[in-house]
């Protein structure tokens, strides 16, 4: 049924989706990304589940392979998760984040519910290192984030219709969150590369053509290209894949497009990276920008 609605919606979309055109405005007294590079690249997973986690040190070494970095977030309470695997992500160079609590949909049901999950969301922030977060299905208050003990959240997207709550920030830049009273401000990182599920599971795309146009065109702007692939929808094996399944090989062609294509032009960072650069350079000049943001 969702893969019905999502086909049609699509059809009606296609002014705002997978590009809004009014995205690309870069910030008053923007110069640039550091080294001159054209974008920016940010590479971050969810791990959904145990069959995702099972999947991370292969993710992991396909993109050590081709010279990538980028975030795993776990859910704490959602699975067991592993001390090993964060480790050895860290190790390699990797970031680990925080993905909720539990994934059931509730963190924002109510203001309460969410200010008695958060301090134990900061417990696992503190035990883990971790700079970020990231809301299960993309749920977003961004007035309530400041109880979260992070330099950055990236549970939003410039453009999705699609989602549970397609109330997009209309921008492929970071921007920063003021903070309110005694709350510190942080940076919000948006995703602006389609989610895999979307393109692979509900619309049945075969090759990686859409996330191509975007980073085209995000390129060609100097935007953020910030992508969140999940490991649980991912098939390393020769098996033909299941219902909710994609080749893994559709991932690493993007990856391989990224590196040639624009081999030397863009800057690849980790979340925590970009998150510390905003923060401490662009949210700095005076009047910089911050989109209006859903409350």
């Amino acid at each position: 049924m969702r893969c019905r609605m999502v086909l049609q919606k699509r059809a009606n979309t296609s002014a705002i989706w997978p590009i809004d055109p009014n995205s690309g405005t870069p910030p008053p007294g923007w110069n640039g990304w550091p080294g001159g590079k054209k974008f920016a690249l940010v590479l971050t997973h969810d791990v959904e589940g145990p069959v995702g986690q099972e999947k991370c040190l292969d993710l992991m070494q396909m993109e050590t392979g081709m010279g990538f970095r980028s975030s795993f977030n776990f859910v704490p309470e959602g699975y067991e998760v592993s001390p090993a695997i964060r480790e050895t992500l860290e190790i390699n160079g990797f970031e680990v984040g925080v993905h909720g609590l539990t994934h059931d949909g509730k963190l924002y049901s109510s203001r309460n519910t969410f200010e008695a999950k958060a301090k134990k969301i900061n417990e696992y922030i503190e035990q883990w290192g971790a700079s970020g977060f990231r809301s299960p299905s993309m749920h977003h208050k961004l007035e309530w984030l400041h109880a979260l003990n992070v330099v950055y959240d990236a549970s939003t997207f410039d453009t999705d219709p699609f989602e549970p709550h397609p109330d997009g920030v209309g921008t492929v830049f970071p921007f920063w969150v003021q903070g309110n009273g005694d709350q510190k401000g942080y940076v919000e990182l948006p995703y602006t590369l389609s989610q895999d599920f979307l393109l692979y599971v509900l619309m049945k795309e075969k090759t990686p053509s859409i996330w191509k146009r975007k980073l085209d065109w995000i390129a060609s702007i100097g935007g953020m290209a910030l992508m969140n692939v999940h490991p649980d929808y991912m098939n390393f094996s020769t098996r033909p894949c299941g219902p909710e399944e994609f080749p893994a090989s559709i991932y690493k062609e993007f990856l391989e497009y990224v590196a040639s294509r624009y081999r030397g032009e863009y800057w690849a960072v980790l979340p925590k990276e970009m998150a510390h650069y905003w923060k401490n350079v662009v949210a700095k000049i005076p009047g910089s920008f911050i989109p209006q943001v859903p409350k």
